[in-house]
Formats: structure tokens, sequence, C-alpha cells
């Protein structure tokens, strides 16, 4: 009570110091660099990984691209090459004449690396970066390509597609905040009982996301979904908080004439609540910490931080608002649009047979269904882009002209002997939809010694520590048939050199399925556990905990269930991600009315009567946070170009609505169903069974 009655006293102070901190918040927010580039996430240990820093330190390439120009003259690709080559951070670019401007006869030269460089229309040429992938720099440095270039070149690779991805995102990030903002409002003006107060929660809100993002700059960087879907979730899951403060804040003012005393036991009351109830959400969060996968940590601290500062919000910022605001907030007052529940309820009730039925019955097509969507899921994040997009343009591009799909780099001991290289290449070159492998080997053949060539030339593809190949395939980056031809050619290359690296975003989306389908298992694992506990001890029962999962994981069964059964394929980190936000964000429906049942049946009252009345007083809180959480997420997943988003938002839109229908047809069935289990199994529930069995004598 010392804590609540210093919030109402110091209510000014607490505003002037929230709003001062608005400022380094704005700044840490806008000086936040965001990683747009997933392989980055990959674990440090994998040889894919460290191919990629070998690279980067012995050859001083990092960033790759293949460029396409169409329906140029030689000597304009040559000096469209040239002009390329001035750009900042292009470390080399290889076309035909970077091969073929020797000090040796023309006619020596394999007639295939000709061919592999041209077609009728078309010529191609490979640009090495001296900087990472999705560093800003290369960014800078691709966007000054593709003005240089002009509308018959295209630029493909992972920096293409990392910086068409980041102008697309800080496009579209305002309007989604926008959406959701807007869509809550709306939410809440028409389910809460006034019309003003929706603005003074966003504002509250809105302060603690802010707060939220800005200490994102301690972490260094977050990843581009983190930052897409932070504010939107925070504003969606820590509604609930200020809901319940506004709630229990009119009821003390109906009770007691003093505003300040009623906000003092509002605010203490919704401590003891909010804190409860958040904790499962952070749990959920959390859990994305155990992925090695390391974007999961990322959106799960970040998200367990959002969910805090939205439970301090709740109890000091909107405290102090509500308060500063009481006159005009009492007179925009109105009757709740949402009617007494108590026929509703009973009505439910009543036929409660019928729910368990179809519960029984919905189980075993959801879990096919889910089973079948983790499966489904794509890996290639272009997939993740409009079609209309230049990066999208450009590898359609590759794909037609030149049978490309995917380019693999592959790092040999630079002392293994030329003969041995020769060979590798030529096995590699029997690999199912391997185009070619180019190389020194492969440019010079066996006629022309290596010493011969210019240090110029030898220094594209060789140093003193590894002799660098580029491998083209026709399949696709993390497909079947890829993934599949990874393995092949990692043999052919550890029989030739132990020591070699084949690496690229074929590989590297190979070792990232790997990676998260370890990591979608053990994040379930997680927060079940986690979510199981915190539910054990905040309901004191070991049946509870039981009956409340299973509830939300049906629910989370169904909703990743119908992608599959819609046709529709998935970006990999959803059902991870959802899978777990799901059960943190909307367990604490089934909580909410848990908790009333015990009360009730430890009170006296009989099971019908406990679990209707439990039933009819929690339906229009869940409706309430049902209803924001799919408003605020909705209107995003139908606006966002970049499925990865778009994919999140709505499953987390129909995740909300699937929830909050389960909960209040199924879970009061199931407890008037184990009533007697439950009581067994909670502490103070034997109490309630005897009073019970004293209601049934009489």
């Amino acid at each position: 009570m010392r804590f609540s009655k210093a919030v109402v006293k110091f209510r000014i102070p607490i505003l002037v110091i929230t709003l001062v901190l608005m400022i380094p918040s704005l700044m840490g927010m806008l000086n936040t660099r965001i990683n747009y580039d997933m392989l980055t996430y990959l674990p440090d240990d994998m040889e894919t990984v460290k191919g990629q820093e070998e690279l980067m330190e012995d050859f001083g390439k990092g960033a790759f691209s293949l460029i396409i120009a169409e329906n140029m003259q030689s000597k304009d690709v040559a000096a469209l090459k040239s002009s390329i080559e001035q750009v900042e951070h292009v470390d080399t670019v290889i076309w035909y004449d970077s091969l073929a401007d020797l000090s040796m006869p023309m006619e020596l030269l394999p007639d295939k690396i000709y061919k592999e460089f041209n077609t009728e229309d078309a010529t191609m040429m490979a640009v090495f970066f001296d900087t990472s992938t999705s560093s800003d720099v290369t960014m800078d440095a691709i966007r000054e390509i593709r003005s240089i270039a002009g509308r018959q070149v295209y630029v493909s690779g992972m920096s293409a597609l990392v910086t068409d991805l980041k102008d697309l995102c800080e496009e579209q990030e305002p309007i989604y905040v926008g959406i959701a903002v807007a869509l809550a409002c709306v939410a809440m003006l028409l389910l809460l009982d006034s019309w003003l107060v929706p603005f003074v929660f966003l504002a509250s809100i809105g302060m603690m996301i802010l707060l939220n993002l800005g200490t994102n700059y301690f972490f260094g960087e977050t990843s581009y979904i983190t930052k897409a879907l932070s504010a939107v979730l925070q504003l969606a899951v820590t509604m609930d908080y200020s809901i319940f403060l506004w709630h229990s804040y009119n009821e003390q003012c109906e009770k007691m004439g003093d505003k300040k005393e009623a906000m003092a036991i509002a605010v203490r009351d919704t401590l003891v609540s909010v804190v409860g109830s958040s904790i499962t959400t952070v749990a959920g969060f959390a859990a994305l910490c155990f992925m090695t996968f390391t974007m999961g940590r990322d959106l799960g601290l970040v998200m367990a931080k959002g969910v805090i500062f939205g439970v301090i919000g709740s109890v000091t910022v909107l405290p102090a608002l509500i308060l500063v605001f009481d006159k005009p907030l009492q007179k925009t007052r109105h009757r709740s649009l949402i009617p007494d529940m108590q026929g509703v309820a009973g009505g439910i009730l009543k036929v409660f047979p019928v729910f368990l039925i179809l519960f029984a019955v919905v189980i075993p097509p959801a879990y096919y269904g889910y089973r079948m969507t983790n499966k489904e899921v794509y890996y290639d994040l272009g997939e993740c882009l409009p079609e209309d997009m230049e990066y999208v343009i450009a590898n359609t591009k590759l794909s037609e002209e030149f049978d490309i799909a995917s380019t693999h780099m592959l790092l040999v001991d630079a002392n293994l002997p030329a003969k041995k290289v020769s060979a590798m290449i030529e096995e590699m070159e029997q690999v199912d939809g391997v185009k070619y492998v180019l190389g020194l080997e492969s440019v010079i053949g066996s006629r022309v010694p290596e010493e011969f060539l210019p240090d110029s030339v030898t220094s594209i593809l060789k140093s003193d520590k590894w002799e660098l190949l580029l491998l083209n395939s026709e399949y696709k980056v993390a497909s079947d048939a890829v993934n599949e031809q990874v393995d092949v050619l990692n043999t052919i290359l550890k029989k030739y050199d132990k020591g070699g690296m084949l690496i690229g975003e074929a590989p590297c989306m190979k070792d990232m399925i790997e990676t998260t389908d370890h990591d979608f298992k053990v994040v379930n694992a997680v927060s079940i556990f986690a979510i199981f506990v915190i539910i054990l001890l905040v309901e004191k029962s070991l049946s509870l905990p039981v009956i409340l999962i299973a509830v939300i994981e049906v629910a989370t069964f169904i909703n990743l269930g119908l992608p599959h059964y819609f046709g529709h394929s998935l970006p990999f980190i959803a059902p991870i991600c959802i899978s777990t936000i799901q059960l943190g964000a909307t367990v604490d429906y089934a909580i909410l009315m848990t908790t009333r049942y015990k009360t009730e049946r430890i009170a006296g009252a009989d099971k019908k009567d406990a679990v209707r009345v439990a039933l009819a007083t929690s339906i229009p809180s869940i409706l309430v946070s049902g209803t924001g959480l799919f408003a605020a997420t909705f209107g995003v997943a139908l606006y966002s170009d970049i499925d990865m988003i778009s994919s999140m938002c709505m499953l987390m839109a129909r995740g909300a609505v699937i929830s909050m229908v389960s909960v209040i047809f199924i879970l009061p069935a199931l407890l008037y169903l184990f009533d007697r289990v439950i009581c067994a199994t909670t502490l103070d529930m034997p109490r309630a069974k005897k009073s019970d069995m004293e209601v049934l004598t009489v």
C-alpha cells in the first residue's frame, strides 16, 4: 500500500520524469541498428559461419552478388564493370574479361568460361564486397550500383535482398504502428465504458513502448522482425493491464468518495493481479531465448522487457494520467456495450457435453495439421518479398537467362595440388544440379601453368591460405534438392580437403533449417514447462495447469494447423514464435476464469454455480483482451507486403480469437467435468468438495 500511495502522491513528478525519459528513449530508438539478415543469427561455431569469416579475413571479401546485364554491347558492359569497381566497398568484379585479359593467346582459354558468363542477350558478372552481407555500407553500395546500372541491369544476392527488405520495412513500419493503434483504439471505444479512456491508455502504453524501443540501444542491434512486431505486440499484450486498473479504480470510486484513496487501492490490486498475469506472458517470450538461432533471443528479450515496462506503466504512469484527467474521463463515460453474461454462461453450461465432444473431435485433425504445417514452412527469405521487388526480379532473370538459382563458394587449402583441385572440380560438376565450378584450374585448364598468370588474376581466386571456387547451382535456396546437393558436395570436398569449407546462402540456409527444427522442440518444451510451473504456483494445483495448458495448446494446434488445410506455407520463424507467444499471451484468459472458479468453490458454491459465475464474470474481460490483441495485429497482417511480418500478425490475430473461443466454450466444460479431480489436487479445494456434498445433502 505504501507504493500505491506514493504513486498517487507523486503523480505529477512521475509524469514529468516519464516525459523527460522520452527524449533519450527516442534517441536510443533512432540509434539502435536494425539487422535485416537472418543468417547472422546462426551459431558462431557452425562451419558455414566460420567459412564466411575466413573469406573476409583472408580474401577481404564478404558480401557477394551476381549482376545480370541485358542487351548491352561488350564495350558497354566493360564500362559498367569499370564503374562498379569504383563504388566504395566493392572489392572485386569478376567478368569474362577479368579472366580473359591475360598475357596469353585467347584460344588457350576454355570455351565454357565465355559461355557461362554470356547468353545471346545477357551477360553476368560476380561482385564481391569488402564488407559483410548486411552492413549499412554494403546496402549503400548496392543502391549505388543500381543507380549506375539503370533498368537493363539486375542485382541479385543476399545483400540485394537485405537492401530491399530494409527499404520496404522503413517505408511500412510507421504505418504498421498507425494501423495497430487505430484499430486497438476502435476496439476499446466499442468495448470500454468511456469515450476518452482509450486515448489515455494509448498515451501510457505508447510511452512504455518508446522506453522499450529506446533501451534496445544497449543490445547494440535488433532484428527487423523484432522492430516491426515489438510495438504492435506490446500494445496488444499490455492493454489488459490498463483495462484492469481502470475497472478497479471505478469500482473503488463507487465504494468511497476520495478519488486518491480509490486510486491507491486500485494500484495495489492491479499490481497484485497484473504481476501474476504478466509472469506467464514473460515466460512465453523468455522461452524464445533458448533458441540456438539467436533471432529468437532477440525477439524474446525485447518482448519480455516490453511486458515488464507495460506492468510498470500500468501502475505508475497510467494512474497518474487518470487522476490528472479524471473529470473529462468521468464526463465521457457511457454504458458498456457488452451485456450481462449470466444468461450466456447458463446457456453454455446447459450444453457443455457438446463442447467436450467437439474438443475431443477437433484434437486429431488440429494436431495433424499442426505437424504438417511445421514440415511445410519455407526458408527462402526471398519469398517474403513482393514479386515486383528488384531482388525478386533479378533472381528471376538469373534463373531464366542462366539457369542459376543459387551460388555456393568453396574454400580449399591453397597448397592442394592443382591436379587434385581439377579432379575435385570435375567430380563436383557431375553432381545433379551443378552448372559449373569456377576456379583457377577451370579457367586455365591443364595447358597453362599457374605461375604464368599475373598476380592481378591469381589474387582474385587465391591467397596464401585458401583457394576460392565459385559453384553455380540450378537448385533453389532452401529446397530439398539443394540441401541434398550440399551434402554430396561436402562429401566430395572433404575427400580432397578435410579442412575445406562449403559456404554461401544455400549451405547457411541448410544449417538454419537444422537449427530451427531443433529450436522448435526446445522452445515448445521450455515454454510449456515454465508456464506449467507458474500456473502450479499461482493456482496451487496439480491438475489445473494440465487443463489450462491443454486448452491453449489445442487452440494453438488449430491456429497453426489451418495453414496446412488452406494450402498456405508459412515462413520458418512463424510457428516457433507463435507457439510460445499464443500460449504465453492468452493463457491469462484461462487463468482469469479458473481463479474466479476456485474462489467461488472455496466460498461454498457448488460446481455448477462456480463455473457459471466464473464464466459470466470472465467473458467481458476475455472479450476485451482478445479483441484488443486481434485488432492490433489483424490490420498489420492485411497491410504488410513482407510475408514474414504479415504471416506472424495473422497467426497472432487468429490465435487470439481461437484462444478466446476455446476458453469461453471449452474451459468451463472441462472445469465442470473434472471438478472432483481439481478439488482433490488443489490446495484449499477439499473444503470446497465438502461444502458441495453438504449442498447436495440439503
